[in-house]
């Protein structure tokens, strides 16, 4: 098997999120492993051939990684998620409460996409656009 890259995370509330990026992504469960105390230790969403895993906010050695909420929303990286109708997920975003950071448009390098922050901050763009087959 060649490598992979797979985005990790952490949120405050990840069962709240888990249910939010199946609702309005289209991920699916892989597996969520919660910790006995409300939160979640990890987590695998799929999304065709694409993974994202997530677990709880945590002030650890390992996760000192800070969440947007707690920088004025300054993010350094984000995913990016193919998907063959921009227009319906678009819907979607708008309807549970994503905020739009960069309207839904046609590109000029081919595709179809729009960028959203999730309700903890997260950003996430989503579009047509494949650079594996365009």
């Amino acid at each position: 098997m060649g490598s992979t890259v797979i985005s990790a995370m952490r949120y405050r509330d990840p069962h709240k999120m888990i249910d939010w990026l199946c609702d309005t992504f289209g991920f699916t469960r892989k597996a969520v492993h919660d910790d006995g105390n409300g939160g979640v230790t990890h987590a695998e969403l799929t999304l065709g051939d694409g993974m994202i895993m997530l677990g709880s906010a945590r002030d650890d050695d390992f996760a000192k990684v800070q969440k947007p909420a707690t920088t004025n929303h300054l993010v350094t990286q984000s995913a990016y998620i193919v998907v063959p109708d921009a227009n319906s997920v678009y819907a979607r975003a708008k309807a549970n409460g994503a905020i739009i950071v960069l309207e839904i448009s046609d590109k000029d390098y081919g595709g179809r996409d729009f960028t959203c922050r999730d309700p903890e901050g997260q950003v996430w763009s989503i579009g047509t656009y494949n650079p594996w087959v365009n």
